[in-house]
């Protein structure tokens, strides 16, 4: 058995004040491993856009709040800032999130947690951007836009901006417990703050 030793990088505080760092430590990681796509997590479309022009010529897939996510009715990313992203050569996926869709309507009205939730949960007791980071992954493998057993590069963040890097070998929703985490790049320290 081959030992490997990686440095890992932890962000304290989390939050959007680390982005710059995270693109560069990710894009470092894309070129030396050769890896083909790139997922980031997107709410208002800077992050996605910041990692669309870093990350030109690659498969970089922008994850947006699901339309409706605040309120009813409404995007949080302003269009031209998701036609930015495309000009870029990125692709914007807006879809379910798939830790907290029709569970969370669940718990919203009747009170009780679902099983995504409880993943989503569980996940989050090793940062909230690990959590988005294995969320964003089924989402692109899922809409086929990543192939189930790829590794790619997963961009997230504690609310705005990013503070995680991790590279995540994709499965599909019906598969979650295939897909693992391969390496942490970088990602906030400690307990970074409860969900939404």
């Amino acid at each position: 058995m081959a030992t490997i030793k990686r440095e890992i990088t932890y962000f304290s505080p989390p939050g959007p004040n680390n982005t710059g760092k995270v693109l560069a430590l990710a894009r470092e990681r894309v070129v030396s491993l050769g890896l083909r796509s790139v997922l980031v997590a997107t709410t208002s479309g800077q992050t996605g856009l910041q990692a669309a022009e870093l990350f030109r010529g690659y498969n970089l897939i922008a994850v947006t709040h699901c339309a409706g996510y605040r309120q009813p009715n409404t995007q949080e990313a302003p269009p031209e800032t998701l036609d930015a992203i495309r000009a870029a050569g990125g692709t914007v996926l807006t879809t379910q999130h798939a830790f907290g869709g029709v569970g969370r309507a669940v718990r919203i009205k009747l009170g009780t947690y679902q099983l995504d939730e409880i993943v989503a949960y569980t996940l989050r007791m090793l940062g909230e951007g690990l959590k988005v980071a294995m969320e964003i992954t089924v989402m692109a493998a899922d809409a086929g836009l990543v192939a189930a057993g790829e590794d790619v590069m997963t961009i997230s963040g504690t609310g705005r901006g990013a503070d995680t890097a991790v590279i995540v070998r994709a499965s599909n929703a019906m598969r979650f417990f295939d897909q693992s985490v391969v390496e942490i790049v970088c990602m906030a320290g400690g307990h970074a703050g409860t969900a939404v």
